[in-house]
């Protein structure tokens, strides 16, 4: 087979674009293989780490995607500018954009991936189902019709039957995509997934597709040269998933039989020749755990691009994928054959998000304070161990780009091993400054059915109870988190007067404080009775030399309690003598500055902290306001001011990170007034509309 449209010549600088932990990770191989590298960058990302490392970097425009790293030609002009002979498009953005490729072809730029045609070819998701089952390849039942009028959609839903899966033809990575359960809230999905469609691709086509009940995600690596080779690199599963994206990936799947490795694994390989393929490549397949393993699987879609989750395989089978990217885009044949792969050991991959698990997964922004893992003292082998990240201490996550901050890559003898090994690594994981799913995913790499490989796409929402369940907190924490709040409120507290002090100065008399602290999941400003869920801890102590401790009372105990600051973030806690080190920190911006997060190297604690024994200027009634809760804009109003509405019914939808997020009723009211209009770009606690409340 030759290249058709697809420039294939040495080339000795490559041009990334893209940005984070791939541009980051695509850079290192590229520098290993002797190649100078160039990096592009939006104004958001000036002082982004991709930027930092790269041998040169060039501004593509403003912080919006669509005005910097989807412009065509600014991509273009800068490969022109560095003398750039090749451009990696990572993942996303560009990575699956035909005309993106034809316009490097005529340009004289190798495309570091498949040619336009393969593109086009797996790009239209429902073009690609009737080429895959030309190619022999199993489909899952539903509609991949061009017919898109609206009762065509409902009437073909019901013909395949609840629950159906709607999916954005043209799209990828979650987005545009819904589970309906019945007919009744198939209109709304419907319009959302065109909504998130339209936004991230610029196409509202949908797909259907029959939601099967207990299915596991695995999908194969496969790999094409030009000259008509082609390679599968086993499989892995990508079951545990939350919003339809991946959050812990591991290789090679567990429980599969050399048959069924091998009758997937030639499966993808007829996918990919199928449509002259050439280079890095995933195809999805969906496996039918609730049958068992009996060999009944079907293709969901064909990733044309490097995946997210591809350190697994390289670290199964001791290649360099990026690598072999490269080389085949200099024409170079695959460096091995299908015979000469073998899978040793095992490889868990956790994707690492600036989000809040506990407030159902919305994105987080900030500054990280601190970003480092202590591979030492968490007794780790370097050999087993991965991070790639695309930030830095001291980097921005800011509310334009994915959540993903860097992945975690770990390797065993099997899987218990490699399983053991990722726990001790998220544990010696250090983020600070930005809420992260960290403690999140040593619960799901801890929970009992991830490690017996009790794996479906729904295992998050199946365990949800277990996962989510309300941990119960001992007073030593409550004590130790009334502590933390008062010495980073006075460390940040410059003012000499008294009356500016938080550490509770009365004249002539001990120093004495009442605070009350609840978990985050039962807000203090979100509680139906001002005492709902409350631990009052009442502090007090004397300024003394020498350190003497602060009293605590709480619960009917007492504790001497002195708190000694330590490294960064880190201090020491000690109460009745028991000695604990621990990273602490508040967190929160402006009136919502009230979060007291505590890390240690087995759970983390988040606790709403507010004090009660003075105006509390941070305090307000939940239900006469709805608050944004994260930066992002407004998409749509879904009633009018003044509307009726009961409670939990959708207010407003907001969109932050390629994400949507609806806003409901607190309680049965009226609306009074909405402060924004769609498309207004919004701040985390920001007011977004005034609700009455019915008495």
């Amino acid at each position: 087979m030759s290249l058709t449209n697809h420039n294939a010549k040495r080339f000795d600088t490559l041009l990334v674009a893209n940005r984070g932990e791939i541009a980051c990770r695509v850079m290192r191989t590229a520098r290993a293989l002797g190649l100078r590298t160039v990096a592009v960058y939006s104004d958001a990302d000036a002082n982004a780490r991709h930027v930092r490392e790269a041998d040169e970097a060039v501004r593509l425009g403003p912080a919006a995607a669509r005005e910097s790293y989807l412009k065509v030609e600014a991509v273009i002009e800068a490969a022109r500018r560095t003398g750039a002979g090749a451009i990696h498009p990572g993942y996303g953005f560009l990575s699956e954009n035909g005309p993106f490729v034809e316009a490097l072809d005529a340009a004289g730029i190798t495309f570091v991936g498949p040619p336009a045609s393969a593109i086009a070819a797996m790009g239209d998701k429902s073009a690609a189902k009737a080429r895959m089952h030309h190619a022999g390849v199993p489909l899952v039942p539903g509609y991949h019709g061009a017919d898109q009028d609206d009762a065509l959609l409902r009437d073909e839903a019901e013909r395949i039957g609840y629950p159906v899966l709607l999916k954005a033809s043209a799209g990828g990575g979650g987005k545009g995509m819904r589970v309906v359960e019945s007919a009744d809230g198939f209109q709304a999905a419907l319009d959302g997934c065109r909504r998130e469609s339209q936004a991230a691709f610029g196409d509202q086509r949908m797909l259907i597709e029959k939601y099967l009940t207990q299915p596991r995600h695995v999908e194969v690596q496969v790999f094409c040269d030009s000259h008509g080779n082609g390679v599968y690199l086993f499989e892995r599963d990508c079951s545990v998933q939350r919003r339809h994206q991946k959050v812990l990936e591991e290789a090679p799947a567990p429980g599969m039989t050399a048959e069924l490795r091998r009758a997937m694994g030639e499966a993808a390989v007829r996918a990919a020749k199928e449509i002259g393929y050439v280079g890095a490549g995933t195809v999805e397949f969906l496996l039918d755990a609730s049958q068992g393993q009996d060999g009944s699987f079907y293709f969901m879609e064909m990733n044309t691009r490097l995946q997210v989750e591809h350190p697994v395989t390289e670290m199964i089978t001791g290649q360099d994928l990026v690598a072999w990217q490269l080389r085949v885009a200099m024409g170079e044949p695959l460096p091995l054959a299908q015979h000469e792969l073998t899978i040793t050991g095992h490889s868990f991959e956790a994707r690492l998000y600036a989000e809040d698990p506990e407030q159902d997964f919305l994105p987080a922004t900030g500054t990280l304070s601190r970003f480092a893992m202590d591979l030492d003292g968490a007794g780790l082998e370097p050999s087993r161990v991965r991070l790639d990240s695309g930030v830095e201490t001291g980097d921005a996550v800011s509310m334009h780009y994915d959540p993903m901050l860097a992945k975690l890559i770990v390797h065993g003898d099997d899987r218990t091993q490699a399983l053991a090994t990722l726990n001790r690594a998220l544990a010696a994981l250090d983020v600070q400054g930005v809420v992260t799913n960290r403690a999140f995913l040593q619960r799901l790499a801890t929970h009992p059915a991830f490690r017996n490989a009790q794996l479906d796409t729904r295992f998050i929402e199946r365990n949800e109870a277990t996962l989510f369940a309300a941990r119960q907190i001992d007073l030593e924490e409550y004590a130790g988190a009334a502590l933390i709040g008062l010495h980073q409120l006075a460390r940040e507290c410059e003012s000499d007067s008294p009356w500016d002090r938080h550490d509770g100065f009365r004249l002539n008399a001990p120093h004495t404080i009442r605070i009350a602290l609840c978990p985050t999941t039962q807000n203090p400003a979100h509680a139906q009775h001002e005492d709902d869920a409350e631990a009052v801890v009442v502090v007090e102590g004397r300024r003394e030399a020498g350190g003497s401790p602060w009293q605590l009372t709480l619960g009917g105990r007492t504790f001497a309690a002195t708190l000694e600051p330590l490294e960064g973030d880190a201090v020491a806690i000690t109460l009745n003598g028991h000695r604990r080190r621990m990273l602490a920190r508040l967190v929160g911006e402006g009136r919502e500055r009230n979060v007291v997060v505590m890390v240690d190297p087995q759970r983390e604690t988040r606790l709403f902290w507010r004090r009660i024994d003075a105006i509390d200027h941070g305090h307000h009634e939940a239900e006469s306001t709805l608050t944004a809760p994260m930066h992002g804009t407004v998409v749509a109003l879904l009633v009018e001011a003044g509307a009726r509405v009961e409670k939990g019914m959708p207010l407003m939808v907001m969109e932050a990170m390629k994400m949507e997020h609806t806003m409901t009723a607190p309680a049965d009211g009226h609306v009074e007034s909405f402060h924004f209009a769609a498309g207004d770009t919004v701040g985390q606690g920001d007011v977004l509309l005034e609700f009455a409340a019915d008495e």
